[in-house]
Parts: structure tokens; sequence; C-alpha cells
């Protein structure tokens, strides 16, 4: 867990211990809180210390419980403001993956340009619906959440009417590994290349191919989005990082310049993609 995420819970877990022993109706001990809050003893212990993160019904409730509904408002901010930065998957696929895709929908729908590098399967704005579908349910059989794939295809395909619409501009780099692996049926991924082929060369995107045998000014690690220069999103198996502090966009803008520099473009690019096309085979 990152050390400011750990720092900022901990901080968060101080100041509720603060309201517990400030209570107007006098110092609360955490067993009686408990027993107020309908809770486990354990759980005002694992709150105040850092060791779990509230939602925001458990700080509504603390905030009431001790007296203080007031404050409830600045809880709620301090948990926005270090929820903002992980999320973790199991707390964002709870109800499945058709949500997670409707944040993504509306986080695209309010961006002009996107620049993205992907390295470990074919980016979600081109891909075709069977890929998708096959994505959705081995993160799915992961992480023990819902299955609704259909749902979350359906969120998916939406998001990428997008690059319909003018004024708009995907910049998307690809490793040549993300066209490689085998995260589908040899067929599903043929019909998908077959995808990334015909988009080269459309008016709204500007695709990018790295290719196993380029000179890499920097290794190809984790994928990430930048959303107009004012947010980046990457992820781990564990959670998404949302990083908006202006040092961090600039690094992921200096990131994606260097993977840049080794990709191919165009016809160069439908050369990489056929030669990955024709493995199948």
């Amino acid at each position: 867990m990152s050390t400011d995420y750990q720092k900022a819970r901990e901080d968060l877990g101080r100041r509720l211990r603060e309201l517990r022993v400030e209570s107007p109706h006098g110092r609360l001990t955490g067993t009686r809180l408990a027993e107020q809050l309908g809770w486990p003893q354990s759980k005002i212990s694992k709150l105040e210390n850092g060791r779990q993160t509230p939602t925001a019904e458990d700080l509504r409730g603390w905030a009431e419980a001790t007296g203080q509904p007031e404050a409830f408002d600045e809880l709620h901010g301090r948990l926005k403001g270090f929820e903002s930065h992980i999320r973790s998957w199991r707390r964002q696929l709870a109800a499945g993956h058709r949500p997670v895709q409707e944040t993504w929908n509306t986080l695209v729908d309010d961006s002009s340009t996107l620049h993205v590098w992907e390295n470990n399967a074919v980016n979600g704005m081109l891909q075709t619906a069977d890929y998708a579908r096959h994505i959705f349910e081995s993160y799915a059989a992961l992480q023990n959440s819902p299955g609704d794939a259909d749902d979350a295809v359906r969120a998916r395909m939406r998001r990428q009417e997008w690059l319909y619409r003018p004024g708009k501009r995907l910049h998307l780099l690809m490793w040549e590994g993300a066209l490689r692996a085998q995260v589908c049926p040899p067929a599903v991924l043929a019909a998908q290349l077959d995808r990334l082929l015909g988009v080269v060369g459309m008016d709204t995107v500007r695709l990018g191919i790295v290719p196993h045998e380029a000179a890499l000014g920097i290794p190809p690690a984790n994928p990430f989005w930048i959303f107009d220069d004012r947010l980046v999103i990457t992820e781990d198996w564990h959670a998404e990082l949302w990083l908006d502090d202006a040092d961090t966009i600039a690094l992921y803008r200096r990131v994606w310049a260097t993977l840049n520099e080794s990709a191919e473009f165009g016809t160069d690019a439908q050369h990489v993609i056929s030669r990955v096309r024709h493995s199948l085979r």
C-alpha cells in the first residue's frame, strides 16, 4: 500500500479517535461506540489505527454516534481526498464491471485528447465486443466479482462512440506483446487484429505499435491513460491509481513521449499488426 495513502488513512483514524474522546455526551469508550453502531469492537480499533478504510456510511454513523454530525462533511472530504488516488478493485468491482465502465465512459466523454500506453492487451477503445467479453470474464474470475460481462461489454462499446465525434483525438501506443497476448481464442484475436488494421488512418486515432525489436528508451512498464493533461490513471492487480498533481502528470507525459519515439505508425504499424495476424495461422 502506498505510504501517502496509508498516512492519510492513519490521519483519518486519529481524527475519528478525537471525535470519540471529545464527544459532547462525554468520552465514549471504543466498546460503547461499537455497541451504539452495532459493529464489532475490532472495527473501531481498525478504523482508528488506520488498518481499515471506512465507507461514507461508516463516517456518517461515527459522526452522529459521537454527537457531532456536523463533522461528517470534513470526514467525507478526507475520505474522498485519499480514495481518489487509490481505488481498490475489490471495492470497485463489488457490483460488477459495468459501473466501472460507466465511470470510465464519463471520464472519456469529458476529455478531448487521450494519450494512452498499453502493454498487456489491446486497448479498450479499440476492442471488439468478443475480445472485451473474454477480458471481463477473466478478470471477474480473478477478482471473484459479479459476472456481468454482457452489460460491461455494452458499456465499453458505447465508449467507442467517442472516436467518431469531431474534436476528439486518441493518441494510442501499444506494445507488440499486447497484440500477441492470447487472452481469447485465436479466432477472436484474429478478428481483433483485423479491427486494428482498419483503425490505422482514422482521423481521430493515431495508433503507434512498439515492435519487440525496437530500441527502447525506457522499459515498457505499466499501462496508463492521460486525460487532457488533467488526470492520469494507471493500474496494478489490486487497484487503480488516479493521479492529478501537475508534476506526476508531467512525468507520465515524458514517459509517453519516450515510448512514442520507439513506435511505428501508418503502414509500418500495419506491417507489425499483419505479422502478428499471420503468426496465428
